[in-house]
């Protein structure tokens, strides 16, 4: 198990990650997603022993990160955010010395470093130098250098940072596969990837966690859009009991936009509920649609709450 307790970073008077905890059970893989600056990259560099947390713990399969650092990263294998290679080595020979850095026996390293090769698709380029390779290639290297040894955790920083459309797909199938005998967490910024490959997202915002969530359960937290001329307060007085979590929304066109959460197991019935609701109040009715809260959704939510953050600080400020 990976587990997070009140994790925290602080450089100075600056706050890059505060108070952070959560839990990854063996088998799963867990997308760690945010804005770019949000903290991920800091959080990953905690959890693998690279970065000392100023509070707070991380352990590895039960080694606290801090306290038994060798033993907790003999069973990681890590993709850092900017993949550290040495270009003037060939491919073959840096993943044989990355074999060796991690404890693989000689009699098995050209087999071990061999599977990794076809598992990253880089036959083709596996006598190349390094620094004769693009960006995505590089990448590669770098991903098969951390699930060499078949490390019982596997901690990928962007790992489809630079390739190409098709080359995605293979990372995603490789990822897919590693996660049969593995415990994976992905860190990007890319909601389509976390869909794709995860089964639970951790978002990370401005420090904080925001959201821990399996998949499963953020499709199911059905909302309903509801375009009007009413206010948000004014739809939550014609609604009464029934309206529950109402979130300002965008809308296209005329009307003011809300979310508002479904608490029936009926959506239609809840919809013409709240439909007859609204007209009898004397709201313009212009738009009713149920829609599945998904990622999309919740980094809406997030950039909406930290632009009204922002301008509210602003104000404040100016006051």
């Amino acid at each position: 198990m990976i587990e997070a307790k009140t994790l925290t970073r602080t450089y100075g008077d600056f706050v890059a990650v505060s108070d952070v905890s959560f839990s990854i059970q063996e088998g799963e893989v867990v997308g760690l997603l945010g804005h770019n600056g949000a903290g991920k990259t800091t959080v990953m560099k905690m959890l693998t022993g690279f970065l000392e947390p100023t509070s707070g713990v991380a352990s590895v399969g039960g080694f606290d990160v801090s306290t038994d650092r060798r033993s907790a990263q003999a069973m990681i294998g890590y993709l850092p955010e900017n993949c550290p290679v040495y270009p003037e080595m060939a491919v073959l020979d840096y993943l044989d010395y990355a074999a060796s850095l991690r404890g693989v026996e000689p009699g098995k390293r050209a087999s071990e470093v061999a599977r990794v090769i076809a598992a990253t698709n880089l036959e083709e380029k596996a006598r190349a130098p390094i620094s004769a390779l693009s960006r995505g290639l590089r990448q590669r290297v770098g991903v098969a250098q951390a699930i060499i040894g078949s490390p019982k955790y596997i901690i990928l920083d962007e790992p489809t940072n630079g390739l190409d459309p098709s080359q995605i797909k293979q990372m995603r199938a490789l990822i897919k596969d590693l996660a049969t005998s593995a415990t994976v967490i992905l860190s990007t910024h890319i909601l389509q990837e976390v869909q794709a490959v995860c089964d639970r997202a951790i978002i990370i915002d401005r420090g904080r966690l925001a959201v821990d969530s399996t998949l499963a359960e953020l499709q199911s937290e059905r909302r309903m859009r509801i375009v009007s001329s009413f206010s948000p307060v004014q739809v939550a007085q014609a609604l009464g009991d029934t309206a529950a979590d109402i979130k300002p929304a965008s809308a296209d066109g005329a009307g003011i936009g809300v979310d508002v959460a479904i608490s029936s197991e009926d959506g239609a019935a809840f919809a013409a509920d709240a439909a007859r609701k609204l007209v009898s109040a004397g709201a313009d009715l212009f738009e009713l649609t149920i829609v599945k809260r998904d990622l999309e959704t919740l980094f809406s939510e997030i950039s909406r709450e930290r632009f009204d953050a922002d301008q509210e600080t602003g104000i404040n400020a100016a006051a």
